[in-house]
């Protein structure tokens, strides 16, 4: 795979992804074989906000494949509470090690990690922007389902605003063919402009609607996201957003009998208990899915040989990033990175339109 860093699953070529799933239903069947795929060879984890089933299960992965871990869950007891910038601690902690994951609440904080890593970077979630390893997670359980990542109709429900795993999620299926999206949340949290813009491509579309009873009965996926607290600048519009979705037994009588019910976790209050027991609910085998995957992904990327010193990048020239939330707003020392994507330029860390 020639793939040295995954920032974004867009970054994949199909062949590669299709390798890598080969690769995790291999794992998945006899992982006893590649308990040796890594040994010798240290992971990083930098997690500067919590994490459960995402720094569990690449710390499983790497150990599961024979290697060791290293890194911090909370930047307080790190160099990170005396002020060290980021490029400072990738430098450091690259030195000691041959891959590095990285999830940080700043959006496009993973994308400005590669620039200064000597080893090959994970993006584990950066603020409301993306989570690709939770896309890999998801794209393996539905082709496992589905048996096709092709002519689905997906439902994603919840925080469509801020829910990075629906942004990667949505710009993934997008790149197969006659998928068709509907998007279900109030008009608060709707998905963002730079997301829909990509769906109308190889014959795809979407749909916005505002109840989950309006919408179930077509669905072949429904994808549940929780109202993200943390991404809220108050409890009170928290509160006005909380609870307004809730999937219960009553809806799920309205679906189809092979409706697979997905959902990134943790989940709050947005699915009933008593779902839980329906056969339909996966996302107890999706997290399981997720080690899966995301060993194979660590035994690809180990393969890259480490890099010398990290490129003198330019000081920072250029248009600013209107995203407040962006990782340039907040390393100052970032140099302005712009691409081209249908026609716009956008923000290479956030993928705003500048």
């Amino acid at each position: 795979m020639k793939l040295r860093n995954l920032i974004d699953f867009n970054d994949l070529t199909l062949g590669e992804w299709d390798e890598l799933y080969e690769l995790a239903v291999r794992i998945k069947k006899n992982p006893a074989e590649f308990r040796d795929r890594c040994r010798g060879k240290i992971l990083a984890t930098l997690f500067y906000e919590p994490s459960t089933r995402t720094q569990m299960s690449f710390q499983t992965a790497m150990m599961r494949l024979g290697g060791k871990v290293i890194g911090f869950s909370d930047p307080n007891s790190s160099s990170v509470s005396k002020g060290e910038t980021l490029r400072d601690t990738v430098k450091i902690v690259t030195a000691y090690s041959d891959i590095l994951v990285i999830r940080n609440p700043i959006e496009g904080a993973a994308y400005a990690s590669a620039l200064y890593s000597r080893v090959p970077v994970i993006n584990a979630g950066d603020g409301g922007h993306l989570h690709p390893t939770q896309t890999l997670t998801d794209l393996m359980t539905i082709s496992e389902l589905k048996g096709s990542l092709d002519g689905l109709t997906v439902g994603l429900c919840g925080d469509l605003l801020n829910g990075r795993t629906v942004h990667s999620l949505i710009r993934a299926l997008g790149r197969f063919k006659n998928n068709r999206f509907v998007l279900i949340s109030t008009p608060e949290l709707r998905l963002p402009d730079y997301v829909t813009k990509d769906v109308g491509e190889n014959g795809n579309s979407y749909i916005e609607v505002k109840t989950l009873e309006e919408c179930i009965g077509d669905l072949d996926i429904l994808y549940m996201t929780r109202i993200q607290r943390e991404r809220f600048a108050s409890k009170e519009e928290y509160a006005r957003q909380s609870g307004v979705y809730r999937l219960t037994t009553d809806k799920m009588k309205l679906a189809k009998p092979d409706l697979a019910v997905l959902h990134p976790l943790p989940k709050v209050d947005e699915i009933a208990y008593e779902v839980d027991d329906d056969p339909r609910t996966m996302y107890f085998e999706q997290a399981e899915n997720g080690m899966y995957i995301r060993m194979a992904l660590i035994a690809k990327l180990c393969e890259h040989e480490r890099t010398g010193r990290s490129p003198a990048y330019p000081l920072p020239e250029g248009v600013c990033c209107p995203n407040p939330r962006c990782i340039s707003n907040h390393e100052k020392y970032l140099p302005r990175l712009t691409k081209e994507v249908s026609g716009e330029t956008r923000c290479c860390y956030c993928d705003s339109r500048l």
